[in-house]
């Protein structure tokens, strides 16, 4: 089975960050392009950052500008680097990845949580 196991969530306070990381827990694996969303509760999942394998990256509106997402494709490892952090960033945080074959993983989230 292909899994993604995430770590980095966790609690800081307004203009800090938090450094997110997901790997692949199966090494024949990989993955065309990888990412992150987000949800928070009563809202619909949505898209923060994706990355393909050749290094283009794509940024929801709301973040760009302070999240960097980046891969180390020899790790199967996609980071999100989270600056400047709101109140608003609060949410559950998914990492996902899109096999050569073209199906889509997802992580099991992970909390950020942006509070004084």
């Amino acid at each position: 089975q292909v899994q993604l196991v995430e770590s980095g969530g966790g609690l800081v306070q307004p203009g800090g960050s938090l450094r997110l990381s997901c790997a692949a827990s199966r090494s024949v694996f990989s993955f065309n392009t990888m990412g992150w969303y987000r949800q928070a509760p009563g809202k619909e999942r949505a898209m923060i950052a994706t990355i393909t394998v050749g290094g283009s990256t794509n940024y929801a509106d709301s973040v760009k500008g302070r999240f960097t997402i980046s891969r180390d494709n020899a790790a199967r490892t996609v980071f999100l680097q989270m600056n400047s952090l709101k109140p608003e960033d609060t949410a559950v945080y998914y990492c996902y990845g899109v096999t050569m074959a073209r199906n889509n993983y997802w992580g099991q989230g992970t909390q950020v949580t942006v509070a004084s």
